[in-house]
């Protein structure tokens, strides 16, 4: 494109770590694919067991298992045992980020007993859940009855846990707004040991709003009631193709779930656009049908959940060759369209996994666990990917999503680019992310009285540079893009790679009312802030004692 410039830049001469990664398909074949099918049986097997327990029995280990935190918590002695933080391994966490914080001095509390469903309530539209819960596990259990959850994020191994402390989004956060706003209410395990339950209502509103975001620094989440939703059983979908520049796909992009007449009758159920290149797009839309419908005469089913199917991303691109088309997806396996190839990240992990005879020889053992390809990968590759490779979600004004694909065009050239609108609601307190300020009185397309409407574009793939074999500075290509975020109200996930300092980090989110809340819910001192858990690098002992120091040193001040 003429309006579109990127750098020019000199050819990078390759080193060893490029060998590993270029054939490290040879690891993930012969022990990550069969390792993980082994783990996903296993876990299958026990949500079985699970949920063939009645909802007494589930309970009642639920209250033991709370019971065996507080007790955990209590034991701690601050003076020696550091700060505060679950127990999971740091490669088990799905994401980029290293969870570098568990390599340094810390105090563990075994939450990996909090994998059950306790209980599904049909009158009252509310699901109770432990913070282990994934999504492939309670899409199981709630579709054949008809029923999901509001936002049911698309990768199956996503916890109820990590989508409320952190981000979650799908296709339908342009109805009902992040994972987190699907929340009624939460059960938390405080600093002291005393366990709450916090609703936005009642005497903890204020803990309500402050967890999302927080990555876990203000209390341990043990279980969450979520909003349920009437579904049908299929998604029909329309695929419609785009061309033209990237403002363009931008505005193509808003037209097909945000009608310019304000008609309600025109706003989908789902949404979902893949830009594949600079002047290519597929957008997405999909509303629920019924089975009657989707089997009448000359509706075309595609049960995309079956392994040798092609994979969702490249069934997509389809549209434009053979242009716009209507299909039929069983709700569930809609849901999870992009599990089996994780996105397009499984091209690069296997570069071949997309071909017909893999995906029938093979294509039921995707796809690899994510753990197990961060526990096996190594240090130096580790690296690597960080500095050649971008797994990052930038959340936008939908009126920016143009000038934000430009940016991420002229900094790393990705594609396909992932674009997923949500809403950001006017909450009663100000959070950690929160819309732009008098956002309500410009009547811009999307937006409501009560909720800015944003956008996800989500960056997940090897940079054009690094595909071309040429130089790229990942951690420059990041930082830039991150000050961009800053300056235009942006916000970043904290399971990505970041690096912004401590200043930015709080430029771009809103810190007073986490602070307060850790502050009056006694977790200074406890658990770790969220800057710190969201920090690059390895932290030495030297810097774990300095942020103690640190962090005991305010809470004293405060109590002066």
């Amino acid at each position: 494109m003429s309006d579109l410039q990127t750098p020019l830049r000199p050819k990078r001469k390759k080193v060893l770590v490029d060998y590993l990664v270029q054939f490290r398909w040879i690891i993930v074949i012969f022990v990550v694919l069969p390792v993980s099918s082994l783990i996903y049986f296993k876990l299958f097997l026990g949500d079985t067991w699970s949920a063939m327990k009645s909802e007494k029995r589930r309970q009642k280990e639920h209250d033991e298992n709370v019971k065996k935190v507080v007790k955990r918590l209590k034991a701690r002695d601050p003076k020696k045992d550091g700060l505060v933080c679950t127990a999971r391994k740091p490669w088990i966490a799905v994401g980029m980020r290293n969870v570098d914080y568990k390599r340094a001095r810390h105090f563990e509390v075994d939450l990996s007993a909090f994998r059950n469903i306790l209980e599904v309530d049909k009158e009252k539209m509310i699901a109770r859940v432990e913070p282990l819960v994934n999504m492939g596990q309670i899409s199981r259990y709630t579709c054949p009855m008809n029923l999901s959850l509001a936002v049911v994020a698309e990768l199956d191994d996503l916890t109820v846990g990590g989508l409320i402390n952190g981000y979650g989004i799908e296709g339908s956060s342009h109805l009902f707004g992040l994972f987190s706003d699907t929340v009624v209410a939460m059960e938390v395990v405080l600093a002291d040991g005393r366990v709450v339950r916090a609703t936005k209502d009642n005497e903890y509103s204020d803990l309500f709003y402050a967890i999302p975001w927080s990555q876990g620094t203000l209390g341990f989440l043990v279980a969450a009631e979520i909003k349920l939703i009437n579904i049908k059983e299929y998604m029909k979908l329309t695929y419609k193709p785009c061309r033209g520049n990237l403002k363009e796909l931008g505005q193509a992009y808003a037209d097909s779930f945000a009608p310019r007449d304000g008609d309600p009758s025109k706003i989908p159920d789902f949404v979902e656009t893949m830009i594949y290149t600079p002047t290519e797009g597929v957008m997405m839309t999909g509303v629920y049908a019924s089975k009657e419908e989707a089997k009448k005469k000359g509706n075309k089913i595609n049960n995309q959940g079956w392994w040798f199917k092609p994979w969702f991303y490249q069934h997509a691109q389809s549209a434009l060759k053979k242009g716009e088309f209507v299909e039929y997806i069983p709700t569930r396996e809609y849901y999870h369209r992009h599990t089996r190839c994780l996105y397009w990240e499984g091209k690069l992990i296997l570069p071949f996994a997309d071909q017909w005879w893999f995906r029938w020889s093979l294509g039921w053992l995707m796809p690899p666990k994510v753990s197990l390809l961060k526990a096996t990968q190594g240090e130096a590759v580790r690296n690597y990917y960080h500095d050649m490779h971008v797994i990052q979600d930038i959340l936008v004004p939908l009126y920016k999503v143009g000038e934000a694909m430009e940016f991420v065009h002229k900094e790393m050239e990705v594609y396909p680019l992932w674009l997923c609108p949500h809403r950001l609601y006017k909450t009663p307190i100000k959070t950690m992310i929160y819309p732009e300020a008098g956002f309500e009185h410009h009547h811009r397309q999307g937006d409501t009285p009560y909720a800015q409407m944003f956008t996800d574009v989500g960056v997940y793939y090897a940079p054009g540079p690094v595909l071309r074999g040429e130089v790229f500075n990942g951690s420059e290509a990041v930082h830039n893009l991150e000050q961009w975020m800053i300056e235009n109200h942006c916000f970043q996930p904290q399971y990505a790679v970041s690096e912004m300092n401590e200043k930015d980090f709080w430029r771009m989110f809103d810190a007073e009312h986490y602070e307060y809340c850790r502050k009056k819910y006694g977790a200074v001192g406890t658990f770790m802030s969220v800057y710190y858990k969201s920090k690059k690098g390895r932290k030495t002992e030297k810097e774990v004692a300095e942020a103690e120091a640190a962090i005991a040193e305010s809470a004293y001040a405060e109590e002066v």
